[in-house]
């Protein structure tokens, strides 16, 4: 039987790698015995898992079902293992969490390194992405995503919300005047990112209503990070989430305008898949960084 759990996480490994000789990368492995132990496995189910061309890889309808009740059979053990261990008994292993690069530099790692005094045995990884993290297939245990969430059978827990604000250098401003209404914005050369906005029109909101406002991009770029970076240097105004320029504001290096216009708000929420029981080390530290990041939401805000 153990041969057969070590096939299925080979099995497992080769369809997130795309190839064979990538899950032989990242298991260590030779790649002849990744190759053999997917064959062993297909000669055990009499069933073809996987469609070889030179190319790609492609699940078989089979395929995908067995993978699906792998991916299952593997966590489950995987959580006994952890259940004998005493991970439900005492916080303690391992968590891994994920956050938005500017985001979680900012506020999750501080309150990450908080948690870990306060619980020495407990380890976390932190990986900060600005892309979708999937929490089952990358075994992340939990999400800080900003924005409304999709329909789905995951634990959320709001920890407050951040704005959309236009800003531009104090220089840009001088030049060019700052605008005291979101029509003025016509008048203006504006810095877009294609993940966040639009290149044509921005839309305000005040007083329960919606302003949708054409705007000239001078710059588009595909990164906030760049579209600051463009700002400050001068390029003209853009508009970015409230955290991601917290720093420049401080040092005086970008000028929020337009700000009673701009209420527009996006979610903060901690997110976890909510299958099975929930291991005390995740309870601890969603217990611990809840209230902690809504103080410091409130506190940046």
């Amino acid at each position: 039987m153990s041969d057969r759990l070590d096939a299925m996480a080979v099995l497992i490994a080769v369809v997130d790698a795309g190839s064979f000789s990538g899950a032989a990368r990242n298991l260590g492995m030779p790649l002849a015995t990744v190759s053999r132990k997917v064959s062993d496995l297909e000669s055990h189910l009499n069933a073809r898992l996987l469609l070889r061309s030179t190319r790609k890889l492609t699940l078989t309808e089979a395929g995908q079902i067995y993978l699906v009740a792998c991916r299952r059979i593997l966590e489950e053990i995987g959580a006994a293992e952890r259940l004998a261990a005493g991970e439900f008994i005492m916080p303690k292993g391992e968590l891994v969490i994920t956050a938005p690069v500017v985001f979680g530099r900012l506020h999750v790692l501080p309150v990450i390194a908080d948690f870990l005094q306060r619980y020495p045995e407990i380890d976390i990884r932190l990986i900060l992405a600005d892309r979708t993290i999937h929490l089952l297939e990358d075994h992340v245990d939990l999400a800080l995503r900003i924005g409304n969430l999709p329909d789905s059978d995951w634990i959320a827990y709001n920890v407050g919300e951040i704005r959309l604000e236009v800003c531009a250098s104090p220089v840009y401003l001088a030049q060019h005047g700052s605008p005291l209404m979101p029509e003025q914005l016509r008048n203006h050369d504006c810095i877009t990112f294609d993940s966040l906005m639009s290149g044509r029109n921005w839309v305000f909101s005040k007083n329960k209503s919606e302003i949708s406002i054409g705007i000239h991009s001078r710059l588009t770029v595909n990164t906030a990070e760049a579209a600051i970076d463009a700002a400050i240097a001068g390029v003209g105004l853009t508009r970015v989430l409230s955290y991601q320029i917290e720093e420049a504001k401080r040092q005086g290096r970008l000028q929020v305008v337009l700000d009673d216009f701009d209420t527009t708000t996006w979610p903060v929420n901690l997110v976890h898949a909510g299958q099975g029981m929930l291991p005390l080390k995740l309870r601890a530290f969603i217990d611990y960084a809840k209230p902690a990041l809504q103080q410091r939401l409130l506190t940046s805000s």
